[in-house]
């Protein structure tokens, strides 16, 4: 029994040990926040169990900071219309099966009244939890102040502790799905040098189609990053780790589409030389080492974006680059093996074409003055769109840059420029 209960203790600090677990950390920030919100209601809020103010807090502080200062407010609105309706509805009928049907069309009615935009669904999903709860002949006045403490209390929460940021998770994402490419193009490259069934180069075809579905799972990750480092005071140059995280997204989706057109090429060689091998000896060799080789390079891409660290991302960068050169080469050597034999039999001068042509697209996609270019330009965009639609973050930051100026040792107030009079 007491080991039992110390392997139970154990494995509970453990759980809770690990504090930088995004998953964890939202966990505890949920429950401080519905426990601090039930405190503070047991004290002002003259019901005997004052559920709704830890309910509204829970509702409340499931959002990133960003989110909280952009579309908390709304999100806020629908947590108290929904509870104003289930007051009503409480005081009047209380819960029946027809109350719970009109309760949920007259939330989505006022939903839209008020304006919550995307959190319309909440103010039925917290009228109905509050209906729930909330007995017949409450004091309406008590829900609605229970409602204000858990509302209050919440955001209090997301900006006092800041909340998780998943750039971990989005990171694992993209990196795995740089994996899972290499690893069709180490497939694709290895049939390629030998004779490829039909059904062989059909099957990686459907793969190369099915990356479509991870890039969805994977852009959905990246969301969550981005919208926990808008905004977020434990993080250093936000912008620049999201746009960087984008833009190398961004570019495996384009070797994703690429691939799945080489896929497709493939199929359509195979079929027309069935059941002959799609290359000379000598050309497919060549063929499988070049996708080795960016297979190694989109590995490289998706580990140079994901670090943060400037020496471990100078070492990314150059393993990018030397991967890159070594597979320019052999794209160099593929090229004059495929004019051989196109020389020699051009019956499929087309499909040797369109092979060359789709793995020089993923070499200028890896290219590093390519992301270069682009990541630029991205930043520009973002920091243009980011004024206009923002302009008061721009003058804070500007208000923060001088003041911290002011406060940097050996500076003077002769130092600091003055206004012409």
């Amino acid at each position: 029994m007491r080991m039992a209960l110390g392997e139970g203790t154990a494995a509970v600090v453990r759980f809770f040990g690990k504090h930088r677990d995004p998953v964890v950390v939202q966990s505890l920030r949920s429950a401080a926040a519905a426990t601090i919100a039930y405190v503070v209601a047991l004290r002002l809020s003259p019901e005997a169990a004052p559920l709704t103010a830890p309910l509204t807090a829970l509702l409340v502080v499931q959002v990133t900071l960003y989110a909280t200062i952009t579309t908390g407010i709304r999100r806020v609105n629908s947590v108290v219309a929904g509870v104003v309706i289930a007051i009503g509805f409480s005081v009047l009928v209380g819960l029946t099966w027809w109350s719970l049907g009109l309760i949920i069309l007259a939330s989505l009615a006022v939903g839209h009244l008020v304006r919550v935009s995307e959190f319309v669904p909440e103010v039925a999903i917290s009228a109905m939890l509050v209906l729930g709860v909330t007995r017949v002949g409450d004091t309406a006045w008590a829900r609605v102040l229970e409602t204000v403490i858990g509302a209050a209390v919440g955001l209090a929460i997301n900006l006092l502790f800041a909340p998780p940021v998943w750039v971990e998770e989005a990171s694992e994402s993209i990196e795995g799905l740089a994996r899972r490419v290499r690893q069709l193009m180490l497939r694709m490259g290895e049939e390629a040098a030998g004779r490829t069934p039909v059904d062989h180069a059909t099957a990686r075809l459907h793969e190369a189609r099915r990356l479509d579905h991870d890039i969805v799972e994977v852009d959905a990750a990246l969301k969550q990053a981005e919208d926990s480092l808008r905004l977020n005071p434990r993080v250093r140059e936000g912008l620049l780790h999201r746009v960087v995280l984008r833009t190398g997204l961004d570019t495996l989706e384009i070797c994703t589409v690429v691939l799945r057109v080489l896929a497709r090429s493939l199929t359509d060689l195979a079929k027309e030389r069935d059941p002959e091998p799609l290359f000379a000896p000598e050309t497919g060799a060549a063929l499988e080492r070049l996708l080795s080789e960016i297979g190694d390079a989109v590995v490289s891409l998706a580990v140079l974006v994901t670090t943060d660290v400037s020496v471990s991302a100078e070492s990314a960068e150059g393993r990018l680059a030397t991967e890159l050169r070594g597979a320019t080469a052999t794209r160099d050597k593929l090229a004059q093996l495929l004019l051989e034999e196109i020389q020699q039999d051009a019956g499929q001068w087309q499909l040797h074409g369109a092979v060359l042509t789709e793995v020089n697209r993923i070499l200028d996609e890896l290219d590093t003055e390519h992301r270069s270019r682009r990541l630029l330009e991205e930043l520009d965009r973002c920091t243009r769109e980011e004024r206009e639609r923002m302009p008061w973050v721009t003058r804070l930051r500007k208000y923060l840059r001088y003041a911290k100026r002011l406060r940097v040792p050996g500076r003077n107030r002769e130092a600091v420029p003055r206004r012409s009079m």
